[in-house]
């Protein structure tokens, strides 16, 4: 119908860009036109391209780009790509020697330039470049949109087309690498989204059943005062004896009012921990980045990261009867003051003190004496993290059968559960947090078989 939008597949075509589109495929087509590429140079694009496609690592992909030049033109390639962790760049690379030297930065005389240009020892250095209007997605910086170097020698009788060739060969790396940088960013992100469920999911939605037994005990005391209440109605109006006296009643009264002040008390305290943890893990500094993100400040261990988790675990502890021994190695608390994420540490010993929970057993010593309990203290290595460098070591002990030699090394793993667990309710999650958040912290997790029992630690930087 005339004035209508054709519709392809169910979508509107957007005719003007499809006209913008054409007229980029008609520039292009100049371009090789004058470009004029070999056989061997458009042979060695299509190759790339193909090849680019079939190797999925990022590791195979930087070997293909150095390859190329070397396969078609026998010359030496090196290639160099912005390190994400050192924010700079580093040898990925190269052709000559292939396992030597990799992960070092270029030379001096290699350097990003505007243009291509060759050093006093014959090579000709071409700037690899992102696109410009995704560079900002990538996950880190970059200064003038540059991703990376291509370093090609001997470069002495290259001749001004092949030069071209290079420059347009850099091109594509520099597209390339970008699209695969986002392809990976949007795997962590995805991967990151489904370990944060697995955070939210431990650390809140099943801790937050609490919430039903508090409400049940609330309900119960509640009836009760009504029916204290319905007693003293009665009473005021004779209708019951000196039995039920009203000194008797108020009594009762006060010692369920005294239970509901209790449970208000809980109820708070699991509040307030709920609180902190929904506002740690679902902080949107996570969701930009892709990873969990740090918000430090000074603290004492103890007072605000430690002590309320425990006061979390305290009844629980008692009515499974395992005794808690709270003697932090003797340092005084005003020593220690620790700048961490005080929501993600929070969690760390929250999953430390539910492991113990679950797997706390009775012990008999060399003396004969029955012992189930559970321990918790901190101590300053010195030197952990190099000269001069001291970590302090937090840990939680528990008694029981020490986890197999086999198993030690996987329990951080995520999902792995031990054979210990004996039908124990559990994900194989929370010591996988641990590992995480206190590694992001620049940390490091261990455990330990120790006499009676096993003990879970980790060391963060003092």
């Amino acid at each position: 119908m005339e004035g209508k939008r054709p519709e392809w597949g169910g979508t509107d075509c957007d005719m003007a860009s499809l006209d913008h589109i054409l007229k980029r495929i008609g520039s292009k087509r100049a371009d090789y036109a004058q470009y004029d590429f070999t056989q061997a140079e458009d042979a060695a694009f299509k190759t790339f391209f193909d090849l680019a496609q079939e190797f999925d690592s990022i590791g195979d992909f930087y070997l293909l780009c150095v390859a190329i030049p070397k396969g078609f033109f026998d010359v030496d390639v090196k290639l160099y790509v912005i390190d994400r962790k050192l924010n700079d760049l580093s040898l990925v690379a190269k052709t000559e020697d292939p396992e030597e030297g990799l992960h070092t930065p270029p030379p001096d005389d290699v350097r990003p330039e505007e243009r291509p240009y060759y050093t006093l020892r014959s090579s000709l250095v071409l700037t690899i470049r992102g696109k410009r209007f995704l560079i900002d997605q990538l996950p880190f910086k970059t200064r003038d949109d540059v991703l990376g170097l291509l370093e090609v020698y001997p470069a002495r009788d290259l001749g001004s087309h092949t030069e071209l060739f290079f420059e347009k060969f850099a091109n594509r790396i520099g597209f390339n690498i970008h699209n695969r940088l986002l392809f990976e960013k949007n795997i962590e992100h995805l991967r990151f989204i489904r370990t944060l469920v697995a955070d939210i999911e431990h650390n809140i939605i099943a801790p937050n059943m609490v919430y039903k037994l508090y409400l049940r005990r609330l309900r119960k005391k509640i009836m009760k005062n009504r029916e204290i209440e319905y007693l003293l109605a009665r009473y005021l109006a004779g209708e019951i004896g000196k039995d039920r006296s009203p000194e008797n009643l108020l009594a009762e009264l006060a010692d369920v009012n005294d239970g509901l002040v209790e449970d208000l008390e809980n109820i708070e305290k699991h509040y307030r921990n709920m609180s902190l943890f929904l506002e740690t893990l679902l902080r949107r500094s996570h969701f930009d980045k892709g990873r969990l993100t740090l918000r430090k400040k000074p603290c004492n261990m103890k007072k605000d990261v430690v002590q309320p988790q425990l006061e979390r675990f305290t009844e629980q502890f008692r009515e499974m009867g395992i005794f808690v021994d709270d003697r932090l190695s003797g340092i005084p608390d005003e020593e220690v003051v620790s700048v961490v994420d005080v929501g993600l540490m929070a969690q760390v010993y929250a999953n430390l003190f539910s492991n113990a929970l679950k797997y706390t057993q009775e012990i008999v010593t060399e003396s004969g004496e029955k012992k189930k309990y559970v321990s918790y203290g901190r101590e300053v290595i010195k030197d952990c993290f190099g000269p001069g460098r001291d970590g302090i070591k937090y840990n939680v002990f528990n008694t029981g059968p020490h986890i197999p030699p086999e198993e030690r090394e996987k329990v951080f793993e995520e999902e792995f559960r031990g054979s210990n667990v004996q039908g124990r309710p559990g994900t194989g999650h929370g010591l996988a947090f641990i590992k995480n958040a206190v590694e992001i912290h620049d940390g490091t997790v261990g455990y330990e078989a120790t006499r009676y029992g096993n003990n879970f630690y980790f060391i963060l930087p003092k």
